[in-house]
């Protein structure tokens, strides 16, 4: 590998100077940068990021804590996370919690080791008592229900969940269930909020039989509960669920059960995944701007674990939605 002297030696310069220019420096003249710049590529130069990072105090790393990959939602940010990081020469390490609140305590009390500059969390189920500051920067994404002085990044549930309830309310549907209610998770509490305002706000009484829990948010958690609700004796003809994966489980239990979606059961997801566009029907769902929620997540570790603003108070970003209407709405 090249070295900071091979560099020099080849463009006739100091290394001091060619340091300066890698480093991205103000303070060298056009002439010697140009030099420099041309050896560097001729020798195809690579910075010794861990070198760098060590001077800097900095492990190079950052930690991002989310239930599960498998689930779309969460594999997409971390994606979006990876890239942003990247901009700040940051690799991203990731662990998986599945939600367990065991897990979830011991991962995030590992973080005060120093291995990491910072991290990135999704919590489900740890409570107050759970968590000590762990000596890091934190960023919380979604709700939860540990109140800490920590940055926070989500988008406004309670709104986001009455913009698709308010969506079926215009279609004319009046029987909505909902799939997902949680006790612990804080974001399945907001969004059932938001339910309840919608229908209060059109005098659409809440029927306690169409709210469906999921101990999971998967495919199959969906389709039981779609199960249950279609063996009722008034069947809903509309279902908002909290996220894509139950909504398209609920779309594959109704057609199984020869129901048309979206003629006899409009369907709405959460979380506009790749899925939700490809589905047949392709799914109607809350779009979260998850480029923009994963900037602002890397955005705020970086100002705390460089110094920028050490002290500046938590900070509470709210992320923009859309509702993207698609085939599961109207035909």
């Amino acid at each position: 590998m090249a070295t900071l002297r091979d560099v020099a030696g080849l463009a006739g310069v100091s290394v001091k100077t060619v340091s300066n220019v890698v480093n991205g420096y103000d303070f060298v003249k056009p002439e010697n940068r140009r030099r420099v710049v041309d050896a560097l590529s001729a020798t195809g130069y690579r910075p010794n990021l861990g070198a760098r990072n060590l001077r800097r105090g900095r492990t190079g790393f950052i930690a991002l804590v989310v239930p599960e990959l498998s689930v779309p939602y969460f594999g997409e940010l971390a994606g979006g996370i990876i890239a942003a990081a990247g901009e700040h020469d940051w690799s991203v390490l990731i662990e998986q919690t599945q939600g367990d609140r065991d897990h979830e305590r011991d991962t995030l009390s590992a973080l005060g080791s120093h291995m990491v500059d910072g991290a990135i969390v999704s919590p489900q189920a740890i409570e107050p008592h759970d968590l000590d500051l762990p000596g890091v920067p934190v960023v919380l994404l979604g709700e939860h229900p540990v109140a800490l002085p920590l940055d926070h990044v989500g988008i406004d549930n309670v709104l986001a969940a009455h913009t698709a309830v308010r969506h079926l309310l215009d279609l004319g549907r009046r029987r909505i269930a909902v799939i997902g209610q949680h006790p612990t998770r804080g974001t399945a509490t907001l969004r059932l909020a938001g339910y309840r305002q919608a229908l209060a706000e059109a005098g659409v009484p809440v029927r306690p039989e169409l709210i469906a829990s999921a101990l999971r948010y998967h495919h199959s958690d969906g389709a039981a509960a779609m199960a249950r609700l279609l063996a009722l004796p008034e069947p809903p003809d509309a279902v908002f669920c909290f996220n894509d994966m139950l909504a398209l489980g609920a779309i594959r239990a109704a057609v199984e059960r020869g129901h048309h979606v979206p003629s006899d059961l409009a369907v709405v997801g959460f979380d506009n995944t790749e899925h939700s566009v490809y589905s047949l029907p392709s799914l109607t769902t809350i779009s979260p701007d998850k480029a923009a929620l994963a900037k602002a997540a890397v955005d705020l570790v970086h100002r705390r674990a460089t110094g920028d603003a050490p002290d500046f108070p938590p900070q509470d970003i709210q992320i923009p939605f859309t509702l993207e209407v698609r085939e599961s709405t109207t035909s």
